[in-house]
């Protein structure tokens, strides 16, 4: 069975114990039985960033419906100053498995992991190398790779952009597979398209820091647009709902490419989006808690790392561009994924996890 990312859980709030901010899945079914019951900690996010925090609450929903022995909870952080009183709090509850969504919280999960070697974690987007946090990680540079391909594919002004949120490994993975993409499509094409907001070899380029303002990703984008970018794609989390809302009120003057989960599935800017690298974090999720549900005990090493070979990461359909993008260039970007799947081509990232 594939297991797939949970990310790291992002602190909870304290004033949120009883989790009032949940849905109503959050409530117990009031049975007699024992109940598994996994709890969630958000990132600074939010559950409603359209993006990871979301994905991964699906999987605890899905998970839930397979299993009516599962209560699911989950808590919002509203700071990173959250994260190791939320799972503190958590484990003080008594949770069976505490799930950290998102590589900020890689630093507080391993430290009340270490204080709690009995407590059972899970952590999307790290890896603690602690015996009890069972690390779900995605080579999302080999899907990425594909979309940076695509996107130079379909530039008309020759330039195209990415900016992240913060400069940490699971966003700059992301931004490394895109501009080795764009330079694929110029090798074999002996063309010239610019990859914008990132270089590869410094680690340098542009970023929000923030995951959760919208405006801080719309002045980034901004500026890409204004150096001539016609397709951009952001890994930042809900800011990069500032991104795609502008470029669907710009009638058609740029593009994205969404992340984590399929923007046409999870954002009102599907007529924007072109694509996502999608991150299998929903299935990843609820096959990692209906196993913890069964007794399992999910390994620390080697933990999960979703490829394009076993489906962890992917890139969406093309929804409203399916008629836009030209039919071979589909066919290439479907090669890439082979080629990649099978060690012809090879996608590198210092960002990239074990495996």
């Amino acid at each position: 069975m594939r297991i797939a990312s949970i990310f790291a859980v992002g602190g909870l709030v304290l004033a949120a114990a009883a989790c009032g901010e949940a849905p109503d899945e959050d409530n117990n079914a009031g049975s007699g039985a024992k109940k598994f019951s996994a709890c969630m900690v958000t990132d600074v996010g939010g559950i409603d960033d359209k993006s990871f925090n979301t994905s991964a609450w699906k999987g605890l929903q899905e998970a839930k419906a397979a299993n009516d022995n599962i209560d699911i909870k989950y808590v919002a952080s509203k700071a990173e100053a959250d994260y190791e009183p939320n799972l503190t709090q958590y484990v003080n509850q008594k949770c069976d498995f505490i799930l950290a969504v998102g590589g900020l919280m890689e630093n507080a999960t391993k430290k009340i992991a270490e204080a709690n070697p009995e407590q059972h974690f899970g952590i999307v987007d790290g890896n603690p190398g602690v015996d009890n946090v069972y690390p779900m990680q995605f080579d999302t540079a080999q899907a990425a790779f594909q979309a940076g391909y695509l996107a130079a594919g379909m530039s008309k002004t020759g330039k195209v952009g990415t900016y992240g949120g913060l400069p940490i490994p699971p966003v700059t993975i992301f931004m490394d597979g895109f501009v080795d993409g764009v330079a694929y499509y110029n090798t074999t094409k002996k063309a010239n398209v610019q990859a914008l907001g990132w270089n590869k070899e410094t680690q340098k380029g542009s970023f929000s820091n923030a995951f959760d303002k919208q405006d801080e990703g719309k002045k980034v984008s901004d500026a890409l647009v204004a150096q001539g970018a016609d397709i951009i794609m952001p890994v930042a989390g809900g800011a990069g709902l500032g991104t795609t809302s502008a470029a669907k009120a710009s009638g058609g003057k740029y593009s994205t490419i969404w992340v984590d989960v399929d923007g046409c599935e999870s954002t009102p800017d599907c007529a924007a989006i072109i694509t996502t690298v999608v991150k299998n974090i929903p299935d990843a999720v609820k096959e990692a808690v209906i196993k913890a549900a069964g007794g399992d005990k999910l390994p620390a090493k080697p933990g999960f790392v979703g490829t394009l070979a076993n489906n962890g990461v992917s890139i969406a359909p093309y929804h409203d561009f399916a008629s836009k993008v030209p039919a071979e260039l589909k066919a290439e970007v479907d090669k890439i994924k082979a080629d990649i799947a099978a060690g012809t081509i090879t996608v590198s990232s210092k960002a990239q996890p074990a495996k």
